[in-house]
């Protein structure tokens, strides 16, 4: 019996820009907000500004997935139930298939309790409806490499970096230069064969 071969994506999806939905229950206001994110910091400060723009609300619960293992995520339920807020939100930025985003939803209590069904049913259905009006974008997963060579050089390894559509990151251009470059993964082995190509130039990987 053959095997399946297993094909490695090239692409991640997430999403494109903010975006933000309401949902009413019983009184209670819950507005939904989406961001994308890359690194923990970013999502510090979005909550940071949710709350200064919502400074009454009841609660702020959230959900965010970074990275592409699956393993950097977190959820708060910020007061409500345990599993009543978080989770859900999670649940409906992993149904999509999507990472490195975030998901707020501030809930402005209308003097109802809603129980734990409501609430479940509340949060899910508001980051539903924010992811339905969030664009999404494919982009490229990269493999990171750290590159040293002579300044001279910089005009060829840059030409290869644009030719493939690598992302530069950390640079440190001097008279000896030192840059960490992101590589799409299907392109990897063209890349590393362009610069290696190129005379002095020393590559390692991240």
């Amino acid at each position: 019996m053959n095997k399946e071969e297993i094909v490695t994506p090239s692409y991640y999806t997430t999403l494109q820009r903010a975006a933000n939905a309401e949902f009413r229950d019983r009184g209670s206001r819950f507005i939904a907000y989406s961001f994308p994110i890359n690194e923990v910091n970013d999502f510090k400060r979005n909550l940071a500004e949710i709350k200064k723009e919502h400074p009454k609300a009841s609660h702020y619960c959230f959900a965010y997935r970074l990275g592409l293992d699956g393993t950097n995520f977190r959820v708060s339920d910020d007061g409500e139930p345990s599993g009543t807020a978080g989770r859900p939100i999670l649940g409906q930025i992993d149904s999509k298939q999507i990472t490195d985003s975030l998901i707020i939803v501030v809930r402005y209590f209308g003097g109802t309790l809603l129980g734990v069904p409501g609430l479940i049913n509340a949060y899910k259905t508001s980051a539903s409806l924010v992811l339905q009006v969030t664009p999404f974008v494919q982009k490229p997963i990269l493999v990171h490499y750290r590159l040293q060579f002579d300044y001279t050089q910089m005009n060829e390894v840059m030409k290869v970096a644009k030719q493939f559509d690598c992302v530069a990151g950390e640079q440190d251009l001097n008279l000896f230069c030192n840059m960490q470059l992101g590589v799409p993964v299907g392109r990897e082995d063209e890349v590393l064969f362009k610069l290696r190509a190129i005379r002095g130039v020393e590559i390692g990987k991240v």
